[in-house]
């Protein structure tokens, strides 16, 4: 099973999808005209069910094969939402509204769905059915859980489920995925150091939480380098410090740090978090000041199954020959990974060459990968559900 030759004849239409939801970004859960749009063009491939407003503005479309003899659901998803971004490519398809850019390719998944759908819709060579989940609020929402929360499994009877990402730097015409851990869990945190304000030129009767928030920001680096197996990635970012009004003579009273606590192994976050916890209010309670932490958890680990990531390979293998089946685990996190938790499945990584990097101004979905993508989309419906 090659690229399929129908999505040869499909591609500038889908091309033309492609660019016109990058022309018009929408962000989180607020898709109104991005979801209308793919809910409309799929009841125009004559699928026979579209159901908008799962997990509050997701669509989900249902496609049945010829036969249904075992009555098993097979699901694929693709992310819809875009990012808070100012689009620097200077295309003629670029975005139309400020501020708003698809910075992750969510506009080439959606499209090359799409296209599965049409063809899929046509064809119907499977036995049971498709549900193709269109999901918003990839991009810090928590969309996939949302439409889990809603029912998404139970509804449509979802057996087991599938996802894709284009990967700059992956190239064009392969795919990279892995068994287990594929992408981090990604949890954010923010520390509030009092200590007690004064004059600079009197430290000596002051507590100064900038002092103390940078002591901790140094003890925290130990998480990673000292505290944790060498072989257990764990990523801990300080990415914010903040104190003060601006003034050059002043103490201030408190400091804020904000960052992210990545792990791919469910322990170790757990033992991360309390050692994070231990430092922090230790390192402060040293040096005369308090520490107070707030403890934001994010997305889980993205976790393929061992027998779906093997099918999914195969699918890969038959579409494009080069699969990269050992890629390394991205610490970058994914809330697909909600939907791998409610069923097996496996999420896959289709190259998008040599591109500007994920979430970046002058980054562009390649659109030659597009036929890669819904040949896979569409080889794991007719490849899990096979008609006899």
């Amino acid at each position: 099973m090659p690229v399929k030759n129908r999505f040869a004849e499909l591609l500038p239409e889908i091309i033309a999808w492609r660019r016109d939801f990058h022309a018009h970004p929408e962000l989180m859960f607020d898709l109104p005209r991005t979801a209308g749009r793919v809910a409309g063009l799929l009841r125009g491939f004559g699928v026979d069910e579209v159901v908008e407003g799962i997990g509050r503005s997701g669509v989900v479309a249902v496609i049945r094969g010829r036969t249904d003899s075992q009555g098993r659901a097979i699901g694929l998803r693709a992310d819809m939402d875009a990012l808070p971004i100012e689009e620097e490519t200077g295309l003629p398809h670029a975005s139309t509204t400020p501020g708003k850019m698809h910075a992750c390719g969510h506009d080439g998944h959606m499209a090359m769905l799409l296209g599965a759908a049409k063809y899929l819709a046509e064809t119907r060579a499977f036995d049971g059915t498709a549900v193709l989940v269109f999901q918003p609020a990839e991009e810090g929402g928590g969309g996939g859980d949302e439409m889990v929360r809603d029912g998404l499994m139970e509804r449509f009877g979802i057996d087991e489920i599938y996802g894709m990402h284009n990967w700059p730097g992956v190239p064009l015409g392969t795919f990279a995925i892995r068994e287990g851990a594929v992408m981090a869990a990604c949890d954010q945190f923010r520390i509030t150091v009092t200590g007690r304000g004064g004059h600079a030129a009197k430290p000596h009767q002051a507590v100064d939480p900038v002092l103390v928030a940078s002591q901790i920001v140094v003890a925290l680096q130990t998480v990673a380098s000292r505290l944790t197996d060498p072989l257990s990635p764990v990523v801990l970012s300080i990415c914010t410090l903040r104190a003060g009004t601006g003034a050059y003579n002043v103490i201030p009273q408190t400091a804020e740090l904000r960052g992210t606590l990545r792990t791919l192994d469910p322990d170790l976050r757990v033992t991360a978090e309390a050692q994070l916890r231990r430092i922090a209010t230790l390192t402060a309670e040293a040096a005369g000041a308090t520490a107070a932490l707030d403890w934001m958890p994010g997305y889980p680990a993205t976790v393929n199954a061992p027998e779906p990531t093997r099918a999914a390979i195969a699918v890969a293998q038959s579409v494009a020959g080069t699969v990269d089946t050992d890629f390394p685990p991205q610490m970058a996190a994914e809330d697909f990974s909600y939907m791998l938790n409610a069923r097996p499945g496996a999420y896959i990584f289709v190259g998008n060459g040599d591109s500007a990097i994920l979430h970046h101004p002058g980054y562009e979905f390649n659109d030659e990968a597009i036929c890669f993508g819904a040949s896979w989309y569409a080889g794991m419906i007719e490849t899990r559900l096979p008609l006899e």
